[in-house]
């Protein structure tokens, strides 16, 4: 995690200086951060390097990946309490957010089986960075980080050029070419052209069955990787999975994750 990152998140926390800690006695101490239900641990780095641009000692105990239960201490802080308790909402919210995002990827990627499972670009704006790192941490796919990372022709590109001219007025051949598709119908028109991927947008599991069926009928399956998005849920995922793709891309894991509950106990002092 960069200084700059880490200034830019306690400078918004802190706004002109923690009024109520700046009472208290500068005395050291120590704190336990627990976590308050199961789930996979990640922003542990995060946490530790918030913790450390203020001087503490962290000793984490477990690692980003993790399987942690209800009542794990997961790391411990050392050092003066002013600079743990000006950190603390930061740094545990870098934990919540992210192993929250973690947890849910992780039982997406267990009901997937092989089907490889994607995050989106609806992320938090200036967090998209943490977010996707957690889903990677969860077992998950990151999938495009910018639009400068991969062709990726939508709805919208096409109302302004056709599928052919788009691959052929492509400019980077180490790009990879996916294309949105809506029936199947394009589906079978985009396989033809011979993109990387082809996505199918909102259409559902009886749809993308016959799609696949259809490319298999005709071996247009071959080399392309086939993606499914919109409307993907943790709850449908098994059917979605099912279908043949090899990839299902699902906004919830960073638009609808729940946080996962953590607090920081500071130890009596002696």
């Amino acid at each position: 995690m960069n200084s700059r990152d880490i200034e830019r998140f306690l400078a918004e926390d802190e706004g002109f200086g923690d009024i109520t800690t700046a009472l208290l006695p500068d005395v050291e101490g120590s704190a336990n951060v627990i976590a308050h239900e199961d789930g996979i641990i990640a922003g542990l780095s995060e946490a530790e390097s918030i913790f450390a641009y203020y001087n503490l000692v962290t000793v984490p105990l477990c690692c980003d990946g993790d399987v942690i239960k209800k009542d794990d201490t997961i790391l411990r802080v050392i050092g003066p309490v002013r600079g743990i308790l000006v950190t603390e909402r930061v740094a545990l919210n870098f934990l919540c957010r992210m192993s929250g995002i973690a947890t849910i990827t992780r039982r997406c990627a267990e009901t997937a089986g092989t089907v490889t499972i994607a995050a989106t670009r609806k992320t938090t704006p200036g967090f998209r960075l943490y977010e996707k790192k957690a889903v990677a941490i969860g077992g998950g796919d990151p999938h495009r980080y910018s639009l400068s990372e991969a062709y990726l022709f939508k709805d919208n590109h096409l109302k302004v050029i056709s599928a052919e001219d788009a691959l052929r007025e492509k400019a980077f051949f180490t790009k990879k070419v996916e294309i949105e598709v809506e029936s199947v119908d394009e589906c079978v028109k985009a396989a033809k052209l011979g993109p990387d991927i082809i996505m199918f947008d909102n259409m559902d599991v009886e749809q993308i069955t016959a799609a696949v069926s259809k490319l298999k009928a005709l071996n247009l399956r071959g080399n392309v990787l086939l993606e499914a998005s919109g409307g993907i849920k943790p709850d449908n995922v098994r059917k979605y999975a099912a279908t043949g793709v090899d990839v299902l891309s699902l906004g919830y894991l960073t638009h609808s994750s729940r946080w996962l509950d953590f607090s920081l106990e500071l130890d009596a002092p002696d």
